[in-house]
């Protein structure tokens, strides 16, 4: 037979182990919830990167189509947005070679 102190002291430690299991649940529980956050977030950098390059391909499209029809409403939005577009640069005729002398 067990004497006080003896059942006393292991009731002690069983309620600390118990409690220790309850911690470990919910360490448990709120480890598997970050792990989850970080795979979305992760899963989301990564389908932004493969996005990267149709971005970069529909805002020149909108650009060129904004330079060749002096669209300056398509050219507003963008400019809010926070790209400038640059007028094409003026090309001076090149003049015609004189013809070789005989």
């Amino acid at each position: 037979m067990l004497s006080r102190w003896q059942f006393t002291t292991l009731t002690v430690l069983s309620t600390l182990t118990l409690a220790l299991v309850v911690v470990d649940i919910v360490l448990y529980s709120g480890n598997r919830s970050a792990q989850a956050e970080v795979a979305a977030r992760a899963q989301y950098l990564q389908q932004t990167v493969q996005l990267q390059s149709l971005y970069q391909e529909i805002v020149k499209a909108l650009a060129e189509l904004s330079m060749r029809n002096q669209d300056g409403v398509l050219r507003e939005l963008l400019a809010k947005q926070g790209i400038s577009l640059a007028p094409p640069p003026m090309t001076l005729p090149v003049p015609a070679a004189p013809p070789p002398r005989k």
